[in-house]
């Protein structure tokens, strides 16, 4: 292994063999003729991979993809069926936080029982307890039973006593999001405060900011393989492109299949509902946006019962990041946003109607807003 290296992963593949339950009666043989029989689960193959000392590394990925199970074989809690994986100095991991707690025994007993499975004595245990303590914000509390606890300070006290652990190789799977917004942000400037000391540490993470804003590299995994490895800003676009393509692709079959429907989202940001116009202001910019993940849908204007055809498009980055989850694959940043220029002069003067809706050729409507409006 080289001395540069923390963590080195060399030709790993890991596999779980799934037994299912086997026939016992003559009706089970014959009804469920392949009961029994052993499925294979690959979920990591031919990883190949170095964290160097004092690197900060996020591993990213969908659900399934095996960024936990990488992170257990890291730690030593399973192991590869082929390959290797190697580890250089002292690793505390942070896969479940909590383990060890007894809910009948105080914050401060379970102080001591958890971080004796990190690996510190009592003396040790008693130099940081302090620290510890003024860490989880638990006060008094800390001599209560934590069965008395709420879930965020049982989140708390753990990770408290988790990060207090003076080790070299810190790895972290999904629990930055521990306790309050107060909470988070001191959680955050500890693990920054563990990067700037040169500490080793690997994070698991759907908390893509969090990737950029903390680690100097991140690793992608897609389906059980090694996809990407680099800078964090562009390894995370690649990702976010991928996986926009895979549930587009995903709600596509839904769709066709019948097990989905279409939907859409449309909104008016001008005119506000009862706006009043002067009828010789002439032209006025008619602005909003709108959302559809059918392929044949689109979205028409109409003031009363006229339509506009000539409409213009603009970027919208705010409805973009808002729905990107929502609609991925669906949405083109360049159209979301639209507007046109009604003539107020040509309206007579009384309350009218803009109506926008997405709909299909069919005429089903996807999705409609209504803003009533005056000319005076």
């Amino acid at each position: 292994m080289d001395p540069r290296n923390a963590i080195e992963v060399r030709d790993m593949s890991k596999y779980f063999k799934i037994n299912r339950d086997k026939a016992r009666t003559l009706k089970e043989k014959i009804l469920f003729f392949n009961r029994g029989e052993n499925e294979i689960h690959e979920v990591l193959k031919d990883i190949n991979l170095s964290v160097q000392k004092g690197d900060t590394v996020a591993l990213i990925g969908t659900n399934g993809s095996g960024k936990s199970t990488l992170l257990k074989l890291m730690t030593k809690i399973i192991y590869p069926n082929e390959g290797t994986v190697e580890t250089n100095g002292k690793l505390t991991s942070l896969l479940e936080l909590g383990a060890g707690f007894h809910p009948d025994f105080t914050g401060r007993e379970n102080i001591y029982f958890n971080a004796s499975i990190f690996g510190l004595t009592r003396k040790d245990i008693d130099c940081r307890m302090e620290d510890i303590i003024s860490f989880s914000e638990l006060g008094d509390a800390i001599d209560d039973p934590i069965r008395t606890y709420s879930s965020g300070m049982y989140m708390r006290l753990a990770f408290s006593v988790a990060i207090n652990v003076d080790a070299e190789i810190l790895l972290i799977d999904e629990i930055l999001a521990v306790g309050d917004q107060h909470f988070q942000e001191k959680c955050f400037k500890k693990l920054e405060e563990l990067k700037n000391s040169e500490k080793t540490i690997v994070i698991v993470t759907h908390s893509l900011d969090a990737v950029k804003s903390l680690c100097s590299r991140a690793i992608w995994i897609y389906k059980g393989r090694l996809k990407l490895d680099g800078d964090p800003i562009y390894v995370i676009d690649e990702y976010l492109k991928q996986t926009a393509k895979d549930n587009h692709e995903e709600r596509v079959k839904a769709i066709q299949s019948g097990m989905d429907e279409c939907k859409g989202v449309v909104y008016i940001d001008t005119p506000r509902d009862l706006a009043v116009f002067q009828k010789n202001a002439g032209s006025v910019p008619f602005r909003g946006w709108s959302i559809t993940d059918s392929p044949t849908a689109k979205t028409r204007y109409y003031v009363d019962d006229v339509e506009f055809t000539e409409v213009s498009h603009y970027p919208r980055n705010d409805v973009y990041e808002a729905y990107i989850e929502q609609y991925p694959g669906f949405m083109e940043l360049d159209h979301l946003g639209w507007t046109f220029d009604p003539d107020l002069t040509r309206l007579p003067e009384g309350r009218h109607k803009l109506h926008v809706e997405v709909s299909e050729p069919d005429g089903k409507k996807l999705a409609s807003r209504d803003v009533v409006f005056t000319v005076e």
